[in-house]
């Protein structure tokens, strides 16, 4: 995992460098202050990684992706600033969210702004030597896929909000849409940058829908299962929260009786306190519903490293399979 960790680093660091480029807050700058705060915190820049390695494995260059691959963070981070407002949450990356520091009206601009560099970001490809039409078929995927992860949201929170238990296949379809779909997205950008065919463009497509499927469950067990201090933001959150994710709906498809009433009077309890939320959890892995989400996480990586079979062999192609193996087996 060596190189792969220092090939995220480095892409890490072109998207900062990059980005840091266009947002640079005067004093008193308030709106680009805020939309830059998430962005200045890090991230793993997972996405943007995905967009130059796709575009590498069929051929392109890094340089040639950049643009791409910032706007594609820039979307990402867009989208977390109104999650945030949304869920109310206090903590992203181990600092305050954008509307705690700002208000939810500036965090609503900060997100609007990001959103609009997206495209402006977009059309720099232009300097890359890419066509007219190949900036516009990019230009309407990320418009497509911000319909979709708008889609997700709203059935994510329409979920939580509603008392009545949903089913495995209607979460799987939500986390597609919100979290799923911008990795699909960027895979696909990074191929379209390269020049690939549709068939590449396709395999990719179905390698980046898989990593995020993974992702999101993953995503579901660290915050139950890691620390404050490793998730930057509260243990258990998604639980005080109401979120239906796979670990409860399995559990309480599975719990008994007794188990069941436990779950259900925590889930969704704005008030409950942290030995309740521990309480639960350790219901959720004794029910066995934790092991039951890595293991469908795992099922969803075989699907993206066969996916990647349709591809010649390359570093960046190496690559994008230690990253399937990685987003099972991360900490954070």
């Amino acid at each position: 995992m060596t190189q792969l960790t220092d090939e995220i680093a480095k892409v890490a660091l072109q998207i900062n460098n990059y980005i840091s480029n266009i947002f640079k807050p005067k004093e008193g700058d308030v709106l680009y202050q805020a939309a830059y705060h998430l962005l200045k915190a890090g991230g793993k820049r997972l996405r943007p990684f995905l967009v130059i390695k796709s575009c590498e494995a069929v051929g392109g260059s890094a340089d040639m992706a950049l643009p791409a691959a910032a706007a594609v963070e820039l979307l990402h981070n867009f989208t977390l600033i109104h999650d945030d407002v949304m869920d109310q949450d206090v903590l992203r990356r181990g600092v305050p969210t954008v509307h705690t520091l700002w208000g939810v009206p500036m965090a609503i601009l900060a997100g609007d702004l990001l959103f609009a560099k997206v495209f402006e970001i977009a059309l720099d490809l232009r300097s890359r030597g890419l066509s007219a039409e190949t900036i516009s078929s990019i230009v309407s995927e990320l418009a497509k896929v911000t319909v979709t992860i708008s889609e997700g949201q709203s059935l994510d929170m329409s979920y939580s909000l509603d008392k009545k238990m949903i089913s495995e296949h209607e979460y799987l379809n939500m986390i597609s849409k919100k979290t799923a779909a911008l990795f699909e997205s960027s895979s696909a950008i990074g191929a379209m940058v390269g020049k690939a065919d549709e068939v590449t463009i396709s395999a990719l497509r179905d390698y980046g829908f898989s990593i995020g499927m993974a992702f999101q469950i993953k995503d579901d067990v660290l915050g139950i299962t890691s620390t404050e201090e490793t998730l930057g933001k509260p243990i258990g959150s998604d639980i005080r929260g109401g979120k239906k994710t796979l670990i409860v709906i399995h559990a309480l498809n599975n719990a008994s009786e007794s188990q069941r009433k436990e779950i259900l009077k925590v889930l969704g309890n704005q008030n409950a306190t942290k030995q309740e939320i521990l309480k639960v959890i350790n219901l959720l892995a004794e029910i066995g519903s934790v092991a039951y989400a890595e293991s469908k996480a795992r099922d969803f990586i075989n699907n993206a490293k066969k996916a990647l079979m349709k591809l010649p062999d390359s570093n960046a192609k190496r690559l994008l399979e230690e990253l399937a193996t990685f987003v099972v087996e991360r900490r954070l």
